[in-house]
């Protein structure tokens, strides 16, 4: 403090006051409910101030027989506007009354230390002039007359039950205004609750941090660039496109992008949900809307991202209200207007994210609103590898983790998937008390986003067990031997999630899937039951998943791919989702039957194939089913010495090989789970 005392004379200088830690002490915030805690204070002081010598009430015959018998009274005021009088006791005299003593009343207290009801005036002014003439000691009694108003307590008694509801009031809406415009101003309701990022709160994400995406992160530069550099585009007569719409399944990274397009832009930026526009008053989302353009306007150039913007986008004349008054429509009508409407945007960019771009309005789409429409797919290998690349740098990595070996275990994956398995590893090694992060604790993570955390503990009778062995192992002997099945790599009983057991894939990264493939997967999956059937001349519940699975591929294959030459060439699928609210199917009764024959067909075709390759090869399925029982698990090396080497190259399928198998790789999306019956 000496120092900052110096500061403060030799230069000026005026620096916060700082504690004994050493960092400057931040003044105490203001609270609401100090209000009132000072409120009620002040209201429970003017209740009892002077409550301790208050007057005793007594009666007119006792101040007779007693107080004006003794000679105690000195004064009788007679309050006229409360029929009331007031009794003054001499000084002296206080100490003989216990009740004087008891309620604080001295022999210097002020009066009046008794009352009294005095019923009507005249009547009690008689009857003291007749005690008086009668009692000696009451013949120097003074009798006066006044008028007494308790101005606080009259004040009160009206004003608290006001400034309680009042006070009561405030708090609520203050409460309810948080989420409606900021606190303290319920009128901000209309108000837009966009989050604004400009050049002092810039978002630190830029587009190194997003990997992969290299077309997505084309399309959403060139706006940067466009906004940072005008003319470039400008001078040949083109114009930036009013808004982009970012599409794909959830966890793929469009928020990331835009969050990154936010760090990158060197203009305003204003962010928000789509469900921040819905409330629950009539006509806020409008107000809203008209809200966020308005200051968008006055600060463009500038961008507006709606996060989710399905909320308020979908399609109007499909709500399932039938009828009633929909804030969503009002909503998306006045965002319409606003976006490309009668009045101009110009410096405006409209950038949204949505996963179901099927369900948007159709004039939400049109050119001139969202020009473009970026897709943003699930990755690749090679952006796999990048985005691990990502994830991995804050970790401290083993020197036998390699990249583009858990690119390929993870097909499929989104790059929040992805960024889930290098956390879920770091907690893997940190829980195993490692220094570094290895690739076994990578593939751990791998196995439980997958398939969930091992359950060992949970008790299996050794007549169950092996029906579960028998199962996974019918389904490793089918798709072991069959040509366009998916590459296994591990088989295992040990209950993982609700599966009692499961079969490991690792999916080859099509971009087509021809019949053949379809049906050589849906034999895989059927193995579990024909192994059952086969080996214990019986079948179970742990089925369910695997015929789940194989009926829906096959009512996929005859009603929507066409792969049914008794159906044909016809697709009654609809990609639009017109049909999501309509009553009537778009094929005949007969049609329906003729589905369901050609899709049992198919079933029935494979789960026959099953048995007959389990039927050529059940003593090898019975080594197999052992040596699970043995183990617990088994990986795609064992199969290759017990059912010999497959003769496809599965490596050129994009299938790592067989021998990297011996640790726990992961399928992602088609584990062939048994769940507890």
């Amino acid at each position: 403090m000496a120092a900052n005392n110096e500061n403060r004379k030799d230069g000026g200088f005026n620096f916060p006051p700082v504690g004994n830690s050493g960092r400057p002490m931040k003044a105490p915030k203001f609270n609401s409910y100090w209000m009132f805690i000072i409120l009620a204070a002040v209201i429970i002081g003017f209740q009892f101030m002077g409550s301790q010598t208050s007057p005793v009430r007594t009666t007119w015959q006792e101040v007779q027989e007693k107080m004006l018998a003794n000679g105690d009274v000195e004064e009788i005021k007679l309050i006229t506007n409360r029929g009331q009088a007031n009794v003054y006791i001499k000084p002296e005299k206080v100490e003989n009354y216990s009740k004087l003593k008891a309620n604080g009343f001295t022999s210097t207290s002020a009066g009046p230390q008794f009352y009294f009801k005095t019923g009507p005036q005249d009547v009690f002014v008689e009857e003291l002039k007749a005690v008086q003439e009668s009692v000696p000691g009451a013949a120097g009694v003074v009798l006066d007359y006044d008028e007494e108003y308790d101005g606080w307590a009259n004040i009160m008694s009206w004003l608290f039950p006001i400034i309680l509801l009042v006070f009561i009031w405030v708090f609520f809406f203050n409460r309810m205004s948080r989420g409606m415009g900021g606190p303290g101003n319920v009128f901000n309701v209309g108000k837009s609750q966009a989050k604004l990022f400009d050049k002092d709160t810039a978002s630190k994400v830029t587009f190194k941090d997003v990997a992969g995406l290299a077309e997505a992160k084309q399309e959403v530069e060139e706006i940067v660039s466009f906004l940072k550099n005008p003319t470039k585009y400008t001078k040949l007569g083109g114009k930036i496109p009013k808004g982009a719409l970012l599409v794909g399944p959830p966890g793929t990274g469009k928020t990331l992008l835009a969050k990154a397009m936010a760090g990158e832009a060197n203009v305003p930026f204003f962010s928000m949900s789509g469900s921040d526009f819905v409330e629950m008053f009539v006509g806020v989302g409008a107000s809203r809307v008209r809200d966020l353009f308005k200051q968008a306007k006055e600060k463009s150039p500038c961008i507006i991202f709606i996060d989710e913007i399905d909320a308020i986008g979908r399609a109007r004349g499909r709500n399932p209200n039938m009828g009633a008054n929909d804030e969503r429509e009002n909503t998306l009508n006045q965002l319409l207007t606003e976006m490309d409407g009668f009045a101009t945007n110009s410096g405006v960019i409209i950038l949204a994210a949505t996963n179901r771009a099927d369900i948007l309005d159709k004039a939400l789409l049109r050119a001139g609103r969202f020009d473009r429409q970026i897709y943003v797919d699930l990755p690749e290998l090679k952006d796999r590898e990048e985005i691990f690349k990502v994830h991995m740098k804050p970790l401290k990595v083993a020197g036998d983790v390699d990249v583009s070996f858990l690119a390929k275990q993870t097909p499929g994956f989104s790059g929040a998937d992805i960024a889930n398995v290098a956390n879920e590893a770091a907690l893997i090694a940190a829980r195993r008390n490692r220094d570094e992060v290895t690739k076994q604790d990578f593939l751990d993570a791998i196995d439980r986003i997958v398939g969930g955390l091992e359950n060992r503990s949970k008790v299996i009778k050794a007549g169950e067990k092996k029906t579960i062995a028998y199962h996974e192992a019918g389904h490793a002997t089918v798709s072991w031997l069959l040509e366009h099945a998916h590459p296994l790599l591990k088989v295992t009983i040990v209950p993982r999630g609700k599966a009692l057991g499961a079969a490991w894939y690792l999916p080859q990264e099509r971009q087509i899937t021809t019949k053949d493939q379809m049906l050589d997967q849906m034999c895989s999956l059927l193995g579990g039951r024909a192994a059952e059937e086969i080996s214990f001349g019986q079948v179970s519940t742990g089925a369910q998943n695997d015929l789940e699975r194989a009926t829906k591929q096959a009512y996929a294959m005859v009603s929507i791919f066409g792969m049914s030459e008794k159906v044909g060439n016809l697709s009654y699928y609809d990609s639009t989702g017109q049909s999501d609210f309509s009553f009537t199917k778009p094929y005949s009764e007969k049609t329906a039957e003729l589905i369901d024959t050609e899709a049992k067909n198919l079933v029935e075709t494979s789960y026959a194939r099953a048995k007959a390759i389990l039927a050529n090869y059940k003593e090898q399925h019975r080594q197999v089913a052992e040596l699970l029982l043995e183990r617990e698990v088994i990986f795609s090396d064992d199969l290759e010495r017990i059912l010999g080497k497959r003769p496809w190259n599965d490596e050129e399928e994009g299938a790592a090989g067989n021998g990297e198998s011996a640790a726990t790789e992961a399928q992602p999306q088609e584990p062939a789970q048994n769940p507890q019956p």
